[in-house]
């Protein structure tokens, strides 16, 4: 004794010490015998651990004591981490069962629970049942040798089985909608890191414009001011100045031309516009026509719910007025007895009598006693042939009955078929509906794809005619350094070249014509390559302008795209989990009607065999009666 208490002091102690450790995940109690202390320390150990994950108690004898049980199913309810749970051996009968299925309600963590080789019976089977009916997290149950009958043990493994598929169409769904949110994810990384590389490169270019126009104005202001202390010669040369005249005619040509270009791009972007409207537009129609279309099966499915309620309600009613008939019947069966031992007290005492006055007067009584016998005879082959009537009766009604009870089996079976085929139908749309979802998604992704490939080909095309035009810049300032240089050496001439020291000499004013011509030529020259040079900067300024709001038009596309994804995958969600719902209702639904119908057989098969049974006891009962009757002894001697 003193041993089993320090073992069970010891076993509450560790099992106290385990309530705030964070590390242990399974605990093996198997064959302690920790009776109500250790019941009640597991209870609080269940309720306050939150790392425990596997828990076997084989051979503890748990269920012999209620209250220590009921306070291991309080903690065991509480529990939020527990996951498997051994409990075989424990000799639980069917209260403790039904305190453990009140924890399972209520317990969503648990997913596998051994419960062999208990007591069990029908009751806890039932209870157990009741409770899968709103646990669905239990995936594994294990009820062998605990005395429960066939059809539980199959509805409860359905259940079960019920629970498995949930669970992992819920993870299959998970682990497809991760993959697609990282998909996503890893889609809007990459469009992130493309545009701000592409907003980089334009910013490059940007900056290394206004280094060219920085570098082309200060040029342009040295050379003004070579031009002003040169405006003499720039007088004299006012007649090239028609030849730039033309020059920006052809530049405003040009402009037009690019101006028409614009117009034309505008007016595509404008029919982009309306077609990506329309698409939006038959998207949208589309959608309202799937909701209808759902609507319209999920109200068809209703009505014949509420058909199958209504044929359960009539069956229900049948079966109520068979019951009255059979306790009418049974009233009748309970009169007649009673019409039959009163009579039968009655021809005792007639035949007491009788036998007096037999003692008395023996000769003068016997041919008396003879016609009163056979009388009684009569009287009781008469009883007994109304009786066989009314039997045979009460057979007819019950196999009447038995008749109708299988059509009605039958209807029940053909009812649970169709709705089956139905289910399995409408399992078979949704799945096509979500695959062709899942279709049209890909297909967006691939043109949205294609679409960037597009603004990245544009970007390459944007940065090859840059290249040109910076390559076409630096040949015009080459082409300026050497006219600066032809200006430099003229200006040296002209000041090495002697002046005319009087105005006869025609010789020196002809040598001196000659390098002024030169020099009007050259600046002329210079002026004009000035303006086409700036000219071309302003149309490149004008192209990268262009450009850049091209691109945020495009960026400011794809964003609404973005937008327009989200909201889909958004919808798509939505209506995938009230699917889910909805489907997951209509099952428990049927389950419980199934129940209802099973539940119904077994009480009109109960019954049929408590009437077999009384109608078997009544017969005996009254074979063994008249046989031991003096009047059934004096039947057989003759």
């Amino acid at each position: 004794m003193l041993n089993a208490f320090c073992f069970l002091v010891g076993a509450k102690l560790l099992l106290y010490g385990l309530c705030a450790n964070p590390t242990v995940q399974t605990l093996d109690m198997k064959g302690n015998n920790l009776r109500v202390a250790g019941a009640e320390a597991l209870g609080k150990l269940l309720r306050h651990n939150k790392s425990l994950k596997n828990l076997i108690l084989e051979w503890n004898a748990l269920g012999m004591w209620e209250e220590g049980f009921c306070v291991f199913c309080e903690g065991l309810r509480a529990n939020k981490c527990l996951k498997s749970l051994d409990l075989r051996n424990n000799q639980i009968n069917h209260q403790g069962v039904g305190e453990l299925a009140l924890a399972l309600k209520h317990n969503d963590a648990l997913q596998e629970l051994d419960l062999r080789w208990n007591n069990v019976g029908l009751l806890g089977g039932r209870a157990l049942l009741c409770a899968l009916q709103q646990n669905k997290t239990l995936v594994r149950l294990e009820l062998a040798g605990n005395n429960i009958p066939s059809d539980l043990l199959k509805a409860i493994e359905q259940a079960v089985s019920h629970n498995s598929d949930c669970q992992t169409t819920l993870r299959e769904s998970r682990s497809r909608s991760k993959v697609l949110s990282n998909e996503i994810q890893c889609l809007k990384v990459e469009k992130k890191k493309q545009f701000l590389n592409m907003m980089g490169v334009i910013d490059q270019q940007k900056e290394e414009l206004t280094r060219s126009c920085r570098t082309a104005a200060m040029q342009v202001g040295q050379l003004q001011e070579a031009l002003a202390e040169k405006s003499s010669i720039i007088n004299s040369l006012r007649a090239k100045v028609q030849m730039t005249d033309a020059a920006l005619t052809l530049s405003e040509q040009k402009s037009n031309n690019l101006k028409e270009l614009l117009e034309k791009t505008k007016l595509e972007k404008i029919a982009l516009k309306e077609r990506h409207s329309k698409e939006l537009k038959s998207e949208q129609e589309e959608a309202c026509s799937r909701e209808v279309k759902l609507t319209r099966e999920l109200n068809a499915a209703n009505g014949k719910n509420m058909e199958l309620t209504n044929k359960i309600d009539e069956l229900e009613r049948r079966c109520k007025v068979q019951h009255d008939q059979i306790c009418h019947l049974k009233q009748e069966l309970a009169n007649v007895t009673a019409e039959m031992k009163q009579r039968i007290v009655q021809t005792e005492e007639r035949l007491e009598l009788e036998k007096k006055r037999f003692k008395q007067i023996l000769d003068d009584s016997e041919a008396l006693r003879k016609k009163e016998v056979d009388h009684m005879n009569l009287q009781i082959q008469e009883n007994e042939q109304c009786l066989q009537d009314r039997i045979q009766k009460l057979e007819n009604i019950r196999i009447q009955l038995e008749t109708e009870l299988s059509h009605l089996k039958a209807s029940a079976v053909t009812h649970r078929a169709l709705a089956e085929e139905e289910l399995i139908k409408m399992k078979n749309q949704i799945r096509l509906e979500e695959q062709d979802r899942l279709v049209h998604l890909e297909e967006k992704l691939h043109l949205v794809s294609q679409s960037r490939d597009e603004y990245q080909n544009r970007c390459t095309m944007q940065k090859q005619t840059i290249n040109e035009l910076q390559a076409k810049n630096n040949k015009f300032t080459f082409e300026i350094e050497g006219l600066k240089r032809r200006i430099e050496e003229l200006t040296q001439t002209n000041r090495l070249s002697p002046r005319p020291q009087s105005p006869f000499n025609n010789s020196h004013l002809l040598e001196h014509r000659v390098p002024f011509r030169l020099a009007g030529a050259n600046s002329q020259e210079l002026s004009g390559k000035d303006q086409e040079k700036v000219a071309e900067v302003n149309n490149v300024r004008v192209e990268l302008q262009e450009q850049i709001g091209h691109l945020q038009a495009e960026r400011i596309a794809q964003e609404g795209l973005k937008e327009k994804i989200s909201a889909l995958e958004r919808q798509l969600k939505v209506q995938s989990s009230n699917h889910r719902d909805t489907m997951l209702d209509k099952e428990s639904e049927i389950s419980s009607l199934l129940e209802k119908v099973r539940l119904k057989e077994n009480e009109i098969v109960r019954m049929k065999e408590d009437e077999a049974q009384r109608a078997s006891f009544l017969h005996n009962a009254i074979l063994s009666y008249v046989h031991s009757s003096p009047l059934g002894a004096q039947c057989s001697k003759k």
